[in-house]
């Protein structure tokens, strides 16, 4: 019958069985092809469009399989139905090969495009390997389908080869694809169970077999629902689990090769030919592996530029500060090995660095460093090389003689020695620079750099041999002072404290003093650094607090009316519930808080005011008397004076021995120094007087308590003792009777003694006994 017939033929035969079943396995793939898209209308990006696209691959091959059955229905062409066969394989192929794509563009099934490429010629391998045996099979002489093979229908090839190449990409995806792959295994899957239902629709129709119609009829609506289960599996939540980025396996040529060799082998000795289809097969097989060959090979020569600017990437970061983006100390080595002439090493550090970490956080110490870099890049040379060796420690290598370096160091001095911006206002810090130009640069500025912190900070030191002597000495205290209580080799010495003008012993400070039996006697300003330094502070501390209680309650208990004064490190005053130690020592010993004076150095309030502040409280809130010592070395203001919970102030040494002023007066400072603390209600005490001239200038000054060489050096506790004993048992000259005062004088005010070191201010009658009307003053 002519095809003209067939396609305009509108005579209506009686459908059988089979093709009524066919129909209605073909419209239950609607609902798939329905719950496809609503998958792709709740998804965004990648997923929403790999979703659609499978909506729509499904919805065309539903469509031509549907319009290819319902026609084999209405019309009466006798087969085989070619042009009908044609249009249905046509329509298919299109839905398969949009299927395919939308499998392809999966999350999940490929990284890159890239990737996607390789795993589309691997599966081109595998399909072309799958198609040249089935030609094998179908064609002469083996030709295992015999009458039923579709070679009447042409059209049947191109959903044929679409759905060997989905069997070979669903392979392929199954070894590659990233975890969970079972997602993306079951999608590819069921669009391979559709490729092979529209071959078996197109071919069923074409050559008029309804067994095989039934079975794609059957097989498309089970195929489509694989995957909208699938995508519905992967709607929920799920750990994606890492995977080898490319699992390439020699099996994927080598298996297909060989099987495709063996079956061209088996087919030439039965007496086989080839035609178009095998010569088509090679092709493919041969064309994917060489383009899966270029792919690796370039694959290979990008990996390879990538490791190495990864090595070069990792060796830079091997020899960079990762903050400033200076050297590291490894990065400042190799500047030193690749040195071919003399290098001069400039060690910085900066004083005070970790006060701004605890106080401003460690933000705004980062944005410190970072400024720190800058600066030091700001102010070198070419070929100059600056590091950070860690923490706030620098060091800059440079070209030139030692003085160069020593010019240099002064100005990088200056440099970093200027404010710093940051978020919350400004920064300010110094910094102790060593230079070294000899020997072994590192160790040798190191050197020179922790002596010049020694020596006071903010300040450049150059290398000296005898550094290494210091460091030896240093490194000798710093052991044996770790055992030096143990070892009885500790001792406290306690200096007068007087009062003014009578000079009567009413206090005493605790001095620590260190005898080894090979060093000889340590000076104190020597080994109290090392034990600052080294952490034994607190030890050695505590130590001292507790043996000055003992022997202050030892001298109370014998009736001798003194108080004891403690020396305290800034780092005891912030160890954890210090005021607590000290409440249970006075406690353990019986010693009355008031007795005990606790002096702190003026030093410590160029900390954090605040925490100093809460920290002095929480001592005065125990009962004992806190001193402020070496009142006017420079670092305490008015204001803060003002704050302090202080109720002694100590007036510095420097002050004291001060020479005649412009004016004719001597010591004109101290003066200014007991009014102020007069008028802020602290007691006043001088310290450092070593003649009696001084003695004279700060008695005239008001000041009713002295310390110093003219009253006494540190003496042992019983030498001390001797001293209360003899004033406690000497016969005292009685003072001459005083008129009785005019009773018409007005009161005034006058300071009051209440006991040792103890003062007020009162308003006193004439008839009071402490008044004086010649002076105003309290009679002792």
């Amino acid at each position: 019958m002519k095809s003209t017939e067939i396609e305009h033929s509108v005579s209506v035969q009686s459908p059988s069985g089979v093709e009524l079943a066919g129909l209605f396995g073909l419209l239950v793939a609607v609902p798939a092809v329905a719950l496809l898209g609503n998958s792709g209308r709740r998804h965004t990006g990648a997923a929403r469009r790999a979703h659609l696209m499978l909506a729509a691959g499904g919805a065309i091959v539903t469509a031509a399989a549907l319009a290819g059955v319902i026609s084999v229905l209405i019309t009466t062409a006798q087969p085989p139905r070619i042009s009908l066969g044609t249009a249905v394989a046509a329509g298919t192929a299109i839905g398969v090969l949009v299927l395919l794509v939308g499998t392809a563009v999966l999350p999940g099934a490929a990284e890159t495009p890239g990737v996607a490429v390789r795993r589309l010629l691997d599966g081109l391998v595998v399909a072309a390997a799958i198609w040249f045996v089935g030609w094998v099979l179908l064609v002469e002489p083996t030709r295992v389908l015999g009458d039923a093979t579709p070679m009447a229908c042409l059209s049947v090839v191109v959903p044929a080869g679409l759905a060997v190449a989905s069997l070979g990409l669903t392979i392929v995806l199954a070894m590659h694809a990233h975890r969970p792959r079972l997602i993306t295994v079951r999608v590819a899957s069921g669009v391979t169970f559709v490729a092979f239902a529209a071959v078996a629709i197109a071919s069923g129709i074409c050559q008029d077999q309804d067994g095989v119609v039934l079975a794609g009829a059957l097989l498309l609506p089970a195929g489509l629902f694989v995957i909208a289960r699938a995508v519905e599996v992967a709607d929920r939540p799920v750990e994606v689990v890492g995977d080898v980025p490319d699992r390439s396996n020699p099996a994927f040529a080598v298996v297909p090769i060989v099987a495709g060799v063996s079956a061209l082998g088996y087919h030439l000795a039965r007496g086989g030919t080839l035609d178009l289809y095998g010569y088509l097969g090679i092709c493919v097989v041969g064309l994917a592996l060489v383009g899966r060959q270029w792919l690796a090979l370039r694959d290979v020569r990008h990996y390879t530029l990538e490791l190495r600017e990864r090595e070069a990437h990792f060796r830079e970061l091997a020899h960079t500060d990762p903050l400033t983006g200076l050297a590291n100390r490894r990065g400042l080595r190799e500047a030193l090995a690749a040195a071919e002439e003399p290098q001069v090493l400039v060690g910085i550090d900066l004083d005070g660095f970790k006060t701004v970490n605890d106080m401003r956080g460690h933000d705004v110490g980062d944005a410190v460093l970072v400024e720190v870099g800058e600066r030091l890049r700001r102010n070198l040379l070419d070929g100059d090389v600056a590091a950070r060796l860690g923490g706030d420690e620098f060091a800059v290598l440079m070209r030139g003689t030692a003085d160069e370096a020593m010019l240099t160091a002064h100005r990088l001095l200056a440099v970093l020695c200027e404010p710093y911006e940051v978020d919350g206002g400004s920064v300010f810090l110094s910094a102790s620079i060593g230079v070294a130009d000899t020997g072994e640069l590192i160790r040798d500025a190191d050197l020179a750099l922790r002596y010049a912190k020694q020596r006071g900070k903010n300040r450049v030191e150059r290398y000296q041999a005898r550094y290494d002597e210091l460091l030896r000495r240093r490194g000798t205290l710093e052991s044996e002072l770790r055992h030096a209580i143990d070892r009885d080799q500790l001792r406290l010495v306690f200096q007068p404290v007087v009062a003014l003008p009578s000079m009567r012993p009413v206090g005493a400070e605790a001095l620590l003093r260190w005898h080894h039996p090979t060093l000889g006697a340590v000076r104190p300003d020597e080994f109290i650094p090392v034990a600052e330094e080294s952490g034994l502070i607190n030890r050695i501390g505590a130590w001292v607090l507790e043996q000055a209680c003992v022997q202050l309650a030892d001298w109370l208990s014998r009736g001798h009316d003194v108080w004891v004064s403690v020396n305290l490190s800034p780092k005891e005053l912030h160890a954890v519930d210090y005021a607590g130690q000290v409440a249970d020592v006075l406690a353990e010993h019986g010693v009355p808080a008031q007795r005990l004076v606790l002096e702190v150095t003026e030093h410590a309030v160029a900390t954090d005011m605040e925490e100093l502040i809460s920290r002095l409280a929480e001592l005065r809130a125990t009962g004992v008397r806190i001193a402020l010592d070496d009142f006017g070395a420079g670092y305490s203001s008015l204001g803060q004076l003002r704050t302090l919970p202080v109720d002694i102030l100590k007036i510095d040494h420097a002050l004291v021995a001060e020479p005649e002023s412009r004016t004719g007066t001597a010591a004109p400072l101290v003066d200014v120094v007991v009014r102020i603390g007069h008028r802020l209600g602290l007691e006043v005490l001088a310290e450092g007087i070593g003649t009696p001239a001084q003695r004279a200038v700060v008695e005239e000054a008001g000041c009713r308590l002295g310390q110093g060489s003219l009253f006494g050096w540190g003496v042992p506790a019983e030498h001390l003792e001797a001293q209360l004993q003899t004033l406690r048992t000497g016969t005292r000259t009685l003072p001459a009777p005083k008129p009785a005062p005019p009773k018409d004088l007005p009161a005034r005010s006058q300071v009051v003694a209440l006991g040792p070191g103890m003062r007020q201010l009162r308003a006193l009658l004439p008839t009071d006994p402490a008044f004086d009307a010649r002076t105003g003053e309290p009679t002792e």
